[in-house]
């Protein structure tokens, strides 16, 4: 039992779980929620099973290109044996569903359209008969989506308050910049084992010009908002900043866009405590 949960704690990439449960509970509390029963169990759902579900079924039916990439079993992902893909299967939809139930129950009719909706897109990424990953374009698109969804999830809740907007928007940009770039360093064998992506159809360079430019676009706009907020903009530019090196990257050397993809993961965590202190000067008042 103890090994399945440890293999099972492997598979949620607990390296990113942040990257969902903070959007969700940042936007809560901002928009103007507390520490109720619904932010609680929205960020544990966002934080633990929500990532389950989206690396598990990704996990599973990636498994025969995942076997021959030598990024798997690390924190970039696991590649269980097939006898375990029952078990991840069978954790991921039984962890996810009661949460789901309970916050139905709690949230507006049309916050919950948009939890189905990002939950039609966490599935559809890997899901055979579906595979958004496959789509060029689509798959850097709802891969955003993946990360925007519980901020959106949030707005929802709160009547879709237009002052959020700005900050969806930059994020949705960031995160369809950091899937792309995410892409590049598979190109050789995404082609070799059939596989496509945004970064095989435009190929590695383009991809990467486009992560920058998009990166680029996401800090202007918290640029422009003004105020404490201009300091996730210059935060959000370090992610230029990771990228430029590859911007004359070729499809040859794509797989050296790992480096700044392993630097990226880590810059995640430094530019959310630079979003946190930007949020408690924004909201708590200095005297």
């Amino acid at each position: 039992m103890f090994n399945s949960i440890a293999k099972l704690f492997k598979v949620s990439r607990p390296v990113s779980w942040v990257n969902t449960a903070y959007p969700f509970a940042a936007t809560y509390l901002v928009l103007g929620g507390s520490v109720d029963p619904l932010f609680v169990l929205g960020t544990l759902f966002f934080l633990i099973p929500y990532n389950l579900l989206m690396y598990g079924v990704n996990d599973v039916y990636d498994y025969e290109s995942d076997i021959r990439n030598p990024r798997k079993n690390s924190i970039e992902g696991a590649a269980e044996a097939k006898s375990f893909h029952p078990t991840i299967l069978r954790a991921a939809y039984g962890l996810t569903l009661p949460f789901l139930l309970i916050l139905f129950l709690l949230t507006s009719w049309q916050a919950d359209l948009v939890l189905l909706g990002v939950m039609f897109f966490v599935v559809a990424y890997s899901l055979r008969g579906l595979r958004f990953k496959e789509i060029p374009f689509l798959d850097s698109i709802t891969s955003s989506i993946h990360f925007v969804g519980p901020m959106l999830y949030a707005i929802a809740i709160f009547g879709f308050d237009e002052r959020a907007w700005p900050y969806a928007i930059a994020l949705f940009l960031w995160g369809v910049a950091s899937h792309a770039f995410g892409a590049v360093q598979d190109v050789i064998p995404d082609r070799k084992g059939g596989l496509k992506s945004i970064a095989t159809v435009i190929g590695a360079r383009s991809t990467v010009w486009m992560s920058a430019l998009m990166y680029l676009v996401a800090s202007t706009l918290m640029l422009v908002q003004g105020g404490w907020v201009t300091l996730v903009g210059l935060a959000g530019l370090s992610y230029v900043a990771i990228v430029s090196p590859y911007l004359f990257i070729t499809d040859k050397t794509s797989a050296n866009a790992n480096k700044g993809w392993r630097r990226f993961i880590w810059l995640n965590y430094g530019v959310g405590a630079v979003v946190t202190i930007v949020i408690i000067l924004v909201n708590v008042p200095l005297s």
